[in-house]
């Protein structure tokens, strides 16, 4: 079992025997971690094969190198962008968001760089959301649950899985596929983020219709309170929080009403447009109440910016970091009781 050097152990891919979590809850976890770290940052970790850290090719020998197969050389060279990522930009995260499409297209090392990927953001200190949106029937989905959050049971012994500490999924084939989430989570001590209303602009063709009792989203963010009702920590926030991107902001504090227990990840700034100063509805509920995903705006942040893209990345996450966190503390009302909010002082220069 690996030792978060800031926080309490946590079983993972720094441990591949399926050992339990610690028993407290996800949104307690989830709430501490960001007061111990004093920020709501999430590092997106999106690696194009095409769009790598040019030392991050120099560490696995460069393109001319041939000692393997195509497969072999992209994801050892992804696998060594997002550890340079991670260590430029990390401090000044509480979690990475590692999307599993772009490393799920490499194949079996594809999954061998995730793995390590995971367990390096880990030792670092951050929490994992695997963004993988998966939805499926329930056998599928207590499956994908049990690959990305738990362990799977067999006449062999348990296989551990990824070991993530929270994974986002898809609402959208009813409450029934999103029980056995909820179950494998719960038992790992682990979280889920539902899509309830995502960033990118189509968006707006299903889950902004009108429905009698309000749009889809709206419907969504009703699911999203009831699942995690039974799991609310002392904290203030439950196991079951929910993908809402920062750019439909407009949206964000009726939803906010919707699902006063959930956790909302944000992602959508920097390159889709979205911005940090149009989120505080989702702190209303206290400072772990937003997490802030941003991708692309650290990881090409020297294309804009010149210099070296470690340099870049980590000034840029500074920025944002401090720039939520003063919301966060700007955000909480007035008269909250103590058990769900803590007030957030300056971070740390």
């Amino acid at each position: 079992m690996s030792v978060d050097a800031d926080g309490p152990a946590r079983a993972g891919v720094g441990d591949r025997s399926g050992a339990a979590r610690p028993a407290q809850r996800f949104g307690d976890r989830l709430a501490e971690h960001v007061l111990r770290r004093q920020s709501q940052l999430v590092l997106g970790l999106d690696p194009d094969p095409a769009l790598l850290w040019p030392h991050a090719l120099e560490l696995v020998g460069g393109v001319d190198a041939a000692s393997a197969p195509p497969a072999v050389r992209a994801a050892a060279a992804v696998a060594a962008h997002c550890r340079l990522l991670i260590d430029a930009a990390g401090e000044h995260c509480v979690a990475v968001k590692p999307q599993l499409a772009c490393f799920e297209r490499l194949g079996a090392p594809g999954w061998s760089a995730l793995s390590a990927v995971v367990g390096h953001a880990a030792d670092a200190g951050l929490l994992v959301i695997a963004d993988a949106k998966r939805g499926d029937v329930d056998v599928s989905a207590r499956a994908y649950a049990q690959a990305f959050l738990g362990s799977t049971p067999s006449p062999f012994g348990p296989i551990a899985g990824l070991g993530a500490d929270a994974m986002t999924v898809s609402p959208w084939l009813g409450t029934d596929s999103l029980e056995p989430f909820v179950e494998v989570a719960r038992a790992a001590g682990a979280g889920l983020f539902v899509l309830v209303r995502n960033s990118n602009p189509g968006a707006v063709d299903l889950q902004d219709r009108e429905l009698p009792d309000g749009t889809v989203s709206a419907v969504a963010a009703r699911l999203v309170e009831a699942l995690g009702r039974a799991a609310v920590g002392t904290h203030g926030l439950s196991d079951v929080g929910a993908v809402v991107g920062a750019t439909a902001s407009h949206q964000l504090g009726s939803l906010r009403e919707l699902m006063p227990h959930a956790a909302l990840l944000l992602p959508g700034v920097g390159a889709q447009g979205g911005r940090v100063g149009d989120l505080a509805a989702a702190f209303a509920v206290g400072p772990a109440g937003g997490l802030i995903a941003v991708s692309r705006a650290l990881a090409q942040a020297y294309r804009q910016t010149g210099g070296q893209p470690a340099q870049a990345a980590a000034s840029e996450a500074a920025r944002l970091r401090e720039q939520a966190w003063a919301l966060a503390a700007s955000a909480v009302p007035a008269g909250r009781p103590p058990a769900t909010v803590h007030r957030p002082s300056t971070p740390p220069a």
